[in-house]
């Protein structure tokens, strides 16, 4: 990609394991109503039956298909979508289409949970598995999305929920109760709109 590339308020929202699109209607009406346009795409098997790299790959597919090239998106990824954007930034040049990166809920260091998930994308959830090893020695190589980390020291889905912070990104802690309230809490909703609009200036 060469020149200049123009950036828009597209924003696309990645769902977790057992998710479809439809868990940011909330986040994406509040997104809407705040001049941005929004993308949700179904990944599928979303039960962890299938790798995360296999989850990505459909994603940097539908992006290829519902985005314009020339233009930069916003990347929000929620529980195992950070993961499978963490995957599409840094291993498919993803980097190269994103001009920020949100995580929310998302086991950057594995979660314990996970060890419960017999199938390829379950262990790759894992602590210390090969796929989370791999994407922390390169995550530095996301500094350029000024990444940012949404996360609640109540979650009982991440374990522990300290597994969401990366010393690459910033931190930003709200006291959820639970994880999936993650996306319709007007705190954690208000932290997305605010990081976002500070990109646009």
């Amino acid at each position: 990609m060469s020149g200049k590339v123009d950036q828009t308020g597209n924003v696309v929202l990645v769902h977790g394991i057992f998710d479809t699109g439809a868990v940011f209607r909330k986040m994406s009406e509040s997104l809407i109503a705040e001049g941005f346009r929004t993308f949700t795409p179904d990944l599928t098997p979303n039960s962890g039956s299938r790798g995360l790299d296999h989850l990505a790959c459909q994603l940097r597919d539908y992006v290829d298909l519902h985005l314009p090239r020339q233009e930069k998106f916003f990347l929000v990824g929620f529980s195992m979508g950070g993961l499978v954007c963490r995957y599409y930034l840094q291993k498919l040049e993803g980097i190269r289409r994103v001009a920020k990166f949100i995580s929310i809920s998302s086991p950057h260091n594995g979660s314990r949970l996970a060890c419960a998930l017999p199938h390829t994308g379950g262990r790759q959830m894992r602590p210390n598995s090969d796929f989370i090893n791999d994407l922390n020695r390169n995550a530095g190589s996301l500094d350029s999305l000024t990444p940012v980390s949404i996360w609640t020291p109540f979650d009982l889905s991440i374990v522990p929920a300290e597994s969401s912070k990366m010393e690459e990104f910033r931190d930003v802690r709200i006291p959820v109760l639970l994880h999936p309230w993650m996306l319709t809490d007007p705190k954690s909703i208000e932290v997305v709109i605010r990081e976002l609009k500070a990109e646009l200036g």
